[in-house]
């Protein structure tokens, strides 16, 4: 399974990236900003989920899954979001848009592993 890690953040994407290895998710690319992660994305179809931040520079997370969500190559891929916006209206706005399952930072490594089983139908 190959995953695209996006956050503005290099320590955090460090965080995710460490903790997915753990979970023997060691197929991971990383982007800075949505809008590094869609170039990835249209020139790459080979990603099986994706995990981003909101608050990013460029091109925000929302944006991003309302762009990845609009692209019918990739309308059943999952999506997490990972980010500090832990507010309800938050969260129902990003459930809206297309995301799979939403974690608010600071999370623990069982969190991230619990999520991601649910959005991949796994443990």
């Amino acid at each position: 399974m190959k995953l695209l890690v996006v956050d503005d953040s290099s320590t955090m994407r460090r965080i995710i990236k460490n903790t997915l290895s753990r979970l023997n998710y060691n197929d991971v690319i990383e982007g800075e900003h949505g809008l590094e992660a869609w170039e990835y994305l249209d020139k790459n179809a080979d990603i099986d989920m994706l995990i981003t931040d909101w608050n990013m520079p460029e091109m925000n997370g929302l944006e991003l899954v309302k762009k990845v969500r609009a692209d019918a190559r990739f309308s059943d891929m999952p999506i997490i979001m990972v980010t500090t916006e832990g507010g309800k209206t938050e969260v129902i706005t990003a459930l809206k848009a297309g995301v799979n399952n939403y974690i608010v930072k600071p999370f623990t490594p069982q969190v991230l592993k619990e999520k991601l089983q649910a959005v991949i139908g796994e443990g």
